[in-house]
């Protein structure tokens, strides 16, 4: 779901090397944001490609935090493909009304397919090592377990999509995934990409720098995490619980273990269900 500033190509200084991560290359890249500029690209670093009418709109808050700096370290790569630059006629129309009637209008399939055909210059064939992906309402669900499966490819390819769709025929002719955030609408599909994105990232290797943490989180598990707590010990009347102030390592796993199972069946009994179910199996 998802104007203006032709992309450019441009090479980017590389470092002999750094420190664990191997040697680094230097790649062209279509990159419109100052923070992605002038930053290393380490050889076969996972990249993210966005088809966008938006294209400064990136990195946005990728741009920020641990991924804005596994970014500038060349950790992972971000290039956006301007969707105008395809477009048809003097005013690089980009879509059209829907055939047959009805509201709105439509992305035109040989506009999306050639921005299609630039993205998958130097991708893998298989959609297994390089998923290409319509962000839309009608989609599969987003959840962690396929965040994790995204982050062990090379890379993907994201449409942002706008307007009423996009023709079915380009979906159809590149293989293209459709993805929802959840059941609700937005304007465009980038907020959405970089939604995906984030999740995504934040499971590479080095990225986040604790693995623990990774293994903790909610969804993890199948479970809601447990609640939190840190300094100070008391405030406005409110205690941490005395287990986790105990020291008493399996105890305060059994109690968090417990508050997570609670958690999940009170508010999100769908997980609990799945996760149940695993079990007895």
């Amino acid at each position: 779901m998802t104007d203006d500033k032709k992309p450019r190509s441009q090479g980017m200084k590389s470092r002999n090397q750094t420190r664990s991560h191997g040697r680094l290359a230097v790649r062209p890249s279509l990159k419109p944001r100052e923070l992605m500029t002038d930053t290393p690209e380490l050889a076969n670093a996972w990249k993210a490609k966005i088809i966008t009418l938006f294209p400064e709109a990136f990195p946005g808050v990728l741009g920020q935090s641990l991924t804005g700096k596994a970014l500038q370290k060349g950790l992972w790569a971000l290039e956006t493909i301007d969707l105008r630059q395809f477009g048809i006629g003097k005013h690089k129309d980009v879509d059209d009304t829907p055939t047959g009637g009805g509201a709105g209008m439509v992305m035109r399939a040989d506009v999306v397919g050639a921005a299609f055909e630039v993205a998958r210059q130097g991708t893998p064939k298989d959609r297994n090592d390089w998923p290409v992906i319509y962000l839309s309402p009608r989609g599969k669900p987003f959840d962690q377990a396929m965040a994790k499966r995204f982050s062990q490819t090379k890379g993907i390819t994201l449409l942002c999509g706008r307007f009423e769709g996009v023709d079915q025929r380009v979906l159809d002719e590149f293989e293209v995934q459709e993805i929802s955030l959840g059941d609700f609408v937005l304007t465009g599909g980038e907020i959405a990409a970089q939604a995906l994105i984030d999740a995504t990232v934040r499971l590479r290797p080095n990225i986040l720098g604790n693995a623990e943490s990774i293994e903790a989180e909610s969804f993890s598990s199948g479970l809601l995490e447990h609640p939190q707590y840190t300094r100070p010990t008391e405030w406005k009347n409110r205690k941490i619980p005395a287990v986790l102030l105990s020291g008493h390592h399996g105890k305060i796993a059994e109690w968090r273990q417990a508050q997570s199972e609670d958690l999940t069946k009170a508010r999100r009994p769908d997980l609990w269900g799945e996760h149940s179910g695993k079990r007895e199996e």
